[in-house]
């Protein structure tokens, strides 16, 4: 095709795809681009250029993926609805947050990240009861719960970094800097890529398994988070993670990490259907189970989404390990386990697009390589150190 044709073809493609946005979208990215001309105008002056660059980065990305995911749309309405409340209940004051009914009931970060847990433990159990029984209600009110959960956890942090600003500024910062905040966010972004490739796919046999990965984050955040360990508590910033690196950093890194997540549990549910059938044992449930076709399909676009956020977090945290330490790669444990885990899903993405590799061998990989990469996010930090121990248990 030649470069003329190419051309007319991506300009009819992009007028296809405009003339499909309504009205509801065009308001959309109004309210987004008003919202970024806001903040700009009100708090440009506290921004760095990097940190403006960020700001209208995520502005067009957020209309992006408002037009071409429409029910992220109403998601991020709500969160923006209910952040805004708490935040205009707080005002100046953190203490009302132990005394009026919403904050301490509802929207303070605390109460708020308490709901997302206990309605992800409960979409979980739904789900599954939905497998068993097959009934599209009792999945459609699992999917429900899911988006409810996700919407609470996600006005937490939001309002925690808020909260964060109202303890003290110098206290104040961007609600990814320990254990405990960056689970709730494993959670969120494992949540909604679930909850894409359900909603383009209509499977929500699949939900089970993939919540049972976030129930075991919200397991984990809870013993961590409210025990004697304080972790839960709002703590000032350690110097290495001052900087606006940390605001792309990270949660580059946990989009990776809830697509190699989801992959893996996509791997279990694969494994189980694959298993019953070829011992002719494909009873009602198994059935219920989506085809291995689909979870194949799923688990690899999965699997390729995360490689490409991972690899995006694994260049900005060299280009902010240059500024902070003066060398791009140290060898540390984290990074060097961080390269362990991208071989290790570069090798999957290798052998399914230049072997033709399916099925079971790159389900037990998936499976395998969320165990590395477990080990690379919180095994480093237990069990060895380096430059990276501010993260440790």
């Amino acid at each position: 095709m030649s470069t003329t044709s190419q051309d007319m073809e991506n300009m009819f493609e992009k007028q296809r795809f405009l003339s499909h946005l309504k009205l509801f979208d065009w308001l959309w990215a109004a309210v987004i681009l008003l919202s970024t001309a806001y903040v700009w105008q009100k708090y440009s002056s506290l921004m760095d250029g990097y940190e403006l660059g960020i700001l209208a980065f995520t502005s067009v990305s957020m209309i992006a993926w408002g037009w071409l995911w429409k029910p992220v749309q109403w998601y991020i309405i709500s969160v923006a609805v209910l952040s805004l409340f708490a935040i205009w209940i707080y005002g100046d004051n953190l203490a009302l947050g132990e005394t009026n009914f919403f904050l301490k009931f509802l929207i303070s970060s605390t109460s708020a990240i308490m709901w997302m847990s206990a309605l992800y433990v409960l979409a979980t159990v739904t789900y599954f009861m939905g497998l068993i029984i097959g009934s599209d209600f009792t999945n459609k009110t699992a999917s429900a719960m899911t988006w409810s959960a996700t919407v609470m956890g996600l006005v937490g942090l939001l309002v925690r970094w808020r909260e964060s600003y109202l303890i003290h500024y110098d206290v104040g910062h961007f609600p990814v800097s320990n254990l405990y905040e960056v689970f709730i966010l494993f959670s969120i972004i494992t949540a909604l890529l679930y909850l894409y490739y359900e909603g383009k796919s209509k499977e929500y046999n699949m939900g089970g398994f993939v919540l049972l990965v976030i129930s075991s984050a919200v397991a984990f955040l809870l013993w961590y988070g409210f025990g004697e360990r304080g972790a839960s508590e709002i703590q000032p910033l350690v110097p290495a993670l001052q900087s606006y690196w940390m605001k792309i950093h990270v949660p580059a890194n946990f989009v990776g990490y809830g697509a190699f997540a989801l992959s893996a549990m996509l791997g279990v549910a694969y494994l189980i259907k694959d298993s019953m059938m070829r011992h002719g044992k494909e009873g009602a449930i198994i059935k219920r189970i989506p085809a291995l076709e689909v979870m194949d399909d799923i688990m690899y676009k999965s699997i390729a989404l995360g490689f490409a956020f991972f690899t995006l977090a694994t260049i900005l945290g060299a280009m902010w390990a240059a500024e902070a330490w003066g060398s791009y790669w140290s060898w540390d444990p984290k990074e060097t386990w961080a390269l362990i885990v991208w071989l290790n899903y570069a090798a999957w993405l290798h052998l399914r697009l230049t072997k033709g590799w399916r099925g079971r061998p790159l389900a037990w990989w998936a499976i395998i390589g969320l165990f590395v990469t477990l080990f690379a996010f919180i095994g480093v930090n237990m069990f060895l150190s380096g430059l990276h121990s501010y993260g440790e248990l």
